[in-house]
């Protein structure tokens, strides 16, 4: 314990003097630490904390992997994905045809009417008589933009607007669902 103790005062006082130095001092550190001239754009104060960064990284261990993997689609511009983990004790309510399921969240799965079931979507298809997505049916889940339209099977036996004898699933009115936690 004492020479890690050592190691984080060590790493403090050079980052002090980093923080000490000026902009020129700071470019020829850089050069020496990375091997690479710094961007021109850089200012003192970004030009240090690079440095100190770096400094600490080699010390104490970058990034892991999912944290790199993170940060490069972050990078690319890619949205991060929200974690949609239910927790133990979460209540959904759904309200379908006038009456309203009440969904809990257990360590193994939902229970529905006290049975468990191991998916969402296997207590859609019971209280709609066909296949929904059950993260999509509880409204966990955000619906496409266009309608989706079923050829050729009768809208009587889906959840839906039916038009022209053919079915369209719309996002139009997204369902009734509440989140109790």
């Amino acid at each position: 314990m004492t020479r890690r103790s050592t190691d984080y005062e060590a790493i403090e006082a050079e980052i002090d003097r980093i923080r000490s130095l000026g902009l020129d001092d700071l470019r020829m550190l850089w050069r020496t630490t990375l091997r690479s001239s710094p961007p021109p754009a850089f200012t003192k104060d970004l030009v240090a904390r690079f440095i100190c960064w770096h400094i600490q990284e080699q010390a104490l261990g970058g990034v892991d992997a999912n944290t790199g993997k993170l940060l490069d689609g972050l990078a690319r511009g890619d949205k991060p994905a929200a974690d949609r983990r239910l927790k133990p004790g979460t209540v959904l309510v759904r309200e379908y045809q006038g009456d309203r399921h009440t969904v809990t969240v257990v360590p193994g799965g939902y229970v529905w009417r006290d049975a468990t079931y191991a998916s969402l979507s296997a207590i859609a298809c019971n209280i709609t008589g066909t296949a929904w997505n059950g993260p999509r049916f509880f409204g966990l889940r955000a619906s496409g933009n266009c309608p989706e339209v079923i050829e050729g099977e009768p809208a009587e036996s889906h959840a839906g607007i039916a038009t022209d004898g053919r079915l369209h699933r719309s996002s139009v009115s997204p369902p009734r669902t509440k989140v109790r936690r």
